[in-house]
C-alpha cells in the first residue's frame, strides 16, 4: 500500500487539531480568504470533502452536524451551533476510508491540474494543497499555531508548480506573490498560494 492515506491522515489531524484549537469567541473572525471568516475556511474545506467523497461513491453531498452543501469552491452555510470540529472528523474518515479502498484509491478522473488522475494522486497533490493552505489560513484568522508540515509542504510545493497556470484558472487562489528574497521554504509555498504570510 502506497504512503498516500498515511500522508492524508497526517495533515488531515493537523487541520482538526487547529479547529479543535480555535477558542469559540474567534470563529467569526476574518480569514485571509477574501470575504471568509475562520467558519467559512473550515466548511468550505468539509464542503470540498465531502463532495469529493460523494463523487469517488456515487452518492450526494449530505449536510450534517450544521454545515450545508454548496457548489465545491463556495463556503456553505453553518448553524450557530454547528459541530465543526465532528463534522470534519467525518469528513476525514470517509477520506481515509477512500484512500485505504484499492479499488475507490485508484479510480480516475479529470483534476484541477489539467489531466486525468486517480482519486490517491488528487488527494496527495490537490487535497495536500486546500489541507495546508486552508490550516494556514485558519490559524491566521483565529491568531493559532501557523506552522506546517514541512515535509508536505516540499512535496505539494514541487509537485504543483508545473501546473501553476491550470490552478490560478480555476480561480481557486490569488496570483502568486513575490516572497522575500530569505523565505523559508513555508512562506515561498504559502506566496505561490497568493498569501501574504
Amino acid at each position: 500500500m502506497s504512503d498516500i492515506p498515511e500522508r492524508y491522515a497526517r495533515l488531515a489531524g493537523t487541520f482538526l487539531a487547529r479547529i479543535e484549537a480555535t477558542p469559540d469567541d474567534r470563529w467569526d473572525c476574518a480569514s485571509p480568504c477574501q470575504g471568509w471568516t475562520a467558519r467559512d475556511v473550515v466548511a468550505h474545506v468539509i464542503n470540498g470533502h465531502r463532495g469529493v467523497i460523494a463523487a469517488v461513491r456515487g452518492t450526494r453531498p449530505q449536510a450534517a452536524h450544521g454545515v450545508g452543501v454548496s457548489s465545491m469552491a463556495d463556503a456553505p452555510q453553518v448553524a450557530l451551533d454547528a459541530d465543526l470540529a465532528a463534522a470534519f472528523a467525518e469528513c476525514r474518515a470517509g477520506m481515509f476510508g477512500i484512500l485505504t479502498d484499492p479499488r475507490l484509491a485508484t479510480k480516475t478522473f479529470p483534476a484541477p491540474i489539467g489531466r486525468i488522475v486517480a482519486v490517491e494522486e488528487a488527494a496527495d497533490a490537490i487535497g495536500a494543497l486546500e489541507l495546508l493552505v486552508h490550516t494556514w489560513d485558519l490559524a491566521r484568522a483565529v491568531g493559532g499555531d501557523e506552522s506546517l508540515d514541512g515535509d508536505a509542504v516540499a512535496r505539494t510545493y514541487q509537485t504543483l508548480q508545473p501546473h501553476y497556470a491550470a490552478l490560478q484558472a480555476t480561480g481557486a487562489f490569488g496570483p502568486r506573490v513575490a516572497p522575500p528574497a530569505d523565505a523559508d521554504p513555508q512562506t515561498e509555498f504559502l506566496c505561490f498560494t497568493g498569501r501574504r504570510p
